[in-house]
């Protein structure tokens, strides 16, 4: 198909017609939807909507890795306690993943 794409034509015959480069311009651009721009709008609504259902009592993890627990909620920032007496403000965009007890391993006792 790319060979037909730089193939001059001999004198005398025809080359290959506008339909197969619209048809070639067309599978890029397919592919560069379905590859690339679908999934990263998939993850940003998925973003979206943890950033929505962040509330107080949820544990977090950031993107730096700290571990803590949600104590307050603003506009733009979250109050996240991560040890005993010991509060950090954070950008709200910095929460890397919301943990569910369900998803953490068991401790050993």
């Amino acid at each position: 198909m790319i060979q037909l794409l730089f193939m001059t034509p001999a004198p005398g015959q025809e080359g290959p017609g506008m339909m197969s480069n619209i048809f070639f311009f067309a599978a890029i651009i397919a592919i560069f939807y379905f590859m690339i721009i679908r999934p990263q709008q998939k993850r940003q609504k998925e973003r979206d909507r943890l950033m929505s259902s962040l509330s107080k009592g949820d544990k977090i993890i950031t993107s730096g890795g700290i571990h803590g627990t949600i104590v307050g909620l603003e506009e733009k920032t979250a109050l996240v306690q991560i040890s005993d007496n010991v509060k950090v403000k954070i950008d709200r965009q910095a929460i890397a993943t919301v943990v569910h007890e369900s998803t953490q391993p068991a401790e050993k006792k």
